[in-house]
């Protein structure tokens, strides 16, 4: 019986073992899924690499930018011939070059060159029936492509620069006498939030404020949602 039973303990060790040593299976990729899944993903950020750049929305055109030369690198790898990617690259990087610049015309023409060697390459690569087009419309509706805090800036520049120090108070010398509270001392109270701005702004009242001092400026809710934007982007960048 105990000879038996270290039998079966030899047997099991044995197979513990060539077990260990036997390599893990691996799971063939798919190359054909995987590459339609990384023309999906191009596809969308294509879209909104548009609106961003036609907007003037240049740090979300950036950031479109990184996420397509990514899925760029990583399709070239699927290929048996990498190199396919080079001309797509190049003309990314006219597209990056006018972003930088922050060149809307530029943009365009390198946009359109852009979309022209995508559809170039699908040819060579055998499925010309897929052609890519400037969108005519956001690929998603949950999406501002509008700069928001840019708009906001220039906003409160012009609206509000009269009576406040939007940001710079040794450049800045508002109208008024005395200046009505700057921004800093604002978006510094313990009361600021996002909530508070836009029921301020939104009153319908003549005049606004505890003391009924300022005229109220009568704005749309988007201009509202941009001067809160930057009021946001301002207290973020204060020091902690």
């Amino acid at each position: 019986m105990r000879l038996q039973a270290l039998f079966m303990a030899a047997s099991f060790a044995a197979a513990a073992a060539l077990s260990a040593a036997a390599p893990a299976a691996t799971t063939p990729v798919d190359v054909s899924a995987a590459l339609s899944d990384l023309m999906t993903r191009l596809q969308l950020q294509h879209a909104k690499l548009w609106f961003a750049g036609k907007l003037s929305n240049w740090s979300l055109a950036s950031y479109e930018i990184q996420r397509i030369e990514a899925n760029l690198e990583a399709t070239g790898k699927l290929l048996p011939d990498p190199s396919r990617m080079v001309p797509a690259r190049d003309q990314l990087q006219a597209v990056r070059q006018a972003i930088q610049q922050k060149d809307v015309p530029a943009f365009t023409k390198a946009y359109s060159a852009l979309t022209n060697e995508c559809n170039t390459c699908h040819r060579v690569s055998g499925y010309a029936a897929i052609t890519i087009q400037v969108p005519v419309r956001p690929p998603v509706t949950n999406q501002l492509f509008v700069d928001q805090v840019a708009e906001g800036r220039a906003l409160t520049h012009a609206s509000c620069g009269t009576c406040h120090i939007v940001e710079d108070a040794a450049r800045e010398a508002p109208a008024s006498r005395p200046p009505a509270p700057s921004f800093l001392d604002i978006i510094n109270r313990p009361s600021f939030s996002a909530d508070n701005v836009r029921q301020f702004l939104t009153s319908s009242h003549r005049r606004l404020g505890p003391d009924q001092a300022m005229p109220n400026p009568r704005l749309a809710e988007y201009q509202v949602d941009e001067i809160v934007a930057y009021l946001e982007a301002l207290r973020a960048g204060l020091p902690r």
